[in-house]
């Protein structure tokens, strides 16, 4: 389907005036104070969830098997030079747990309260 710009407006307008830089607004609908709450109150929190290098980098052991996990995901283009850097200084001054606790087998499981 070919279509103009003009066309496109008369369609969909408020996606035409988002893409054009309008302002964007998510309405906040509830403040939850305790976290455990707002964790059970989400359904299917990992449904689409893409996991990002930190997750990779918590289920590893050593700091070699990190450096792996970096490697990869840099040479697949998956993180820039400069953050993949980042990740290996980190790794390296604060250690393989300074990226937050092992993620053990079944963990995304466990949160889902599927076990």
């Amino acid at each position: 389907m070919e279509t103009n710009k003009k066309s496109f407006k008369k369609m969909f307008p408020n996606l035409s005036e988002e893409l054009e830089g309008g302002d964007s607004k998510v309405p906040i609908d509830a403040v939850r104070t305790d976290p455990e709450s707002a964790e059970k109150s989400m359904p299917d929190k990992f449904r689409n969830y893409d996991p990002t290098v930190v997750d990779f980098i918590r289920r590893c052991d050593t700091e070699e098997q990190a450096k792996t996990i970096i490697a990869y995901l840099e040479k697949r283009g998956e993180l820039s030079k400069a953050y993949a850097e980042e990740l290996r200084q980190q790794l390296k001054k604060e250690g393989v747990r300074s990226f937050g606790p092992k993620k053990e087998e079944g963990y995304y499981f466990k949160q889902g309260g599927l076990c």
